[in-house]
């Protein structure tokens, strides 16, 4: 199965062996109803940590039945981050996600050298999988949020990344755009030079089953119009799978973009961690959460 829409993802997760979520001091209302959904669409089973108190009042006021999750009992938050990681450890859940913690205190305990979840040698990195309007298939987008410029080798990092959740959407050999503000290679552009540099890697076989092309404009990404007006010659023009931006400019840039201006959907998770680990906000749609939570249990290693 080829995904091509998010609510492909949601009916993907279903078809899989279920996994368990722990959502990090889960006191809120915006966690709670968004895994809530997630446990009733039978995409996860899920543990909340957090005042057992608040969860109790949460639930009552939303009519969600507290016997849908299992609960362990915190009233500090960083005790709460780190039960819910011993979990991780344990392969009691396979999944997490930040809930009423702030996001300092969640970092803290995913990158603590001692008890957190970033796996020896790996990049913590952001996967976006959005639906654009006007686009016919999802686009699988990074760095929008995590790596302000990341340099040659942790950009070959992300795209081992981005390449292997197409694979596990179905998308047996991905396109991939390598983006810069013009088509035409210039090593004096740093995004030129490094996409010049990342389809040389890729021609090696460096990548997992892929087709690369760059440097190009958005618009030869994902624009057959103007890939039509310019002569761009590339099985990637207007046809991308994956994208990669420069740097989190362009990247958060798209990002809000689509979403803010443009009101695309989409899941999104932090990866180089030992699961995928969910990230969201207060300011996300139901829908997001819900995507977000699908597209991680999907993409989790068995």
């Amino acid at each position: 199965m080829v995904v091509t829409k998010l609510d492909e993802i949601i009916y993907l997760a279903k078809s899989i062996a279920k996994k368990r979520l722990v959502a990090v001091y889960a006191n809120d209302s915006h966690t709670i109803e968004a895994v809530y959904k997630a446990v009733e669409a039978g995409i996860v089973d899920a543990t909340l940590t957090g005042d057992r108190e608040i969860i109790t009042k949460v639930c009552d006021d939303l009519q969600i039945d507290i016997n849908k999750f299992e609960i362990l009992d915190y009233s500090d938050a960083i005790e709460a981050g780190f039960g819910s990681i011993d979990l991780i450890q344990s392969g009691k859940a396979q999944l997490i996600m930040k809930g009423a913690i702030s996001t300092d205190d969640f970092m803290r305990c995913i990158l603590n050298k001692e008890r957190g979840l970033l796996e020896p040698g790996s990049l913590l990195t952001h996967v976006t999988v959005i639906e654009p309007t006007g686009y016919h298939k999802l686009l699988i987008v990074g760095d929008v949020a995590v790596i302000p410029a990341p340099t040659i080798d942790q950009k070959e990092k992300i795209l081992h990344f981005l390449i292997d959740t197409a694979h596990k959407l179905g998308i047996e050999e991905p396109l991939v755009a390598l983006i810069g503000p013009s088509e035409k290679p210039s090593p004096k552009i740093p995004s030129s030079a490094d996409a010049m540099e990342l389809v040389s890697r890729a021609e090696r076989g460096v990548f997992q089953k892929s087709i690369f092309a760059g440097p190009m404009g958005l618009d030869l990404a994902i624009d057959p119009e103007s890939v039509e007006i310019k002569g761009y010659k590339s099985p990637v023009a207007g046809n991308a799978d994956i994208i990669l931006f420069p740097n989190i400019e362009a990247g958060n840039v798209f990002y809000k973009t689509a979403t803010k201006f443009l009101k695309a959907e989409l899941g999104a998770m932090m990866v180089g961690c030992k699961v995928p680990v969910i990230l969201s906000s207060r300011g996300d749609s139901t829908m997001t959460k819900l995507y977000s939570i699908a597209l991680a249990a999907v993409t989790v290693n068995n």
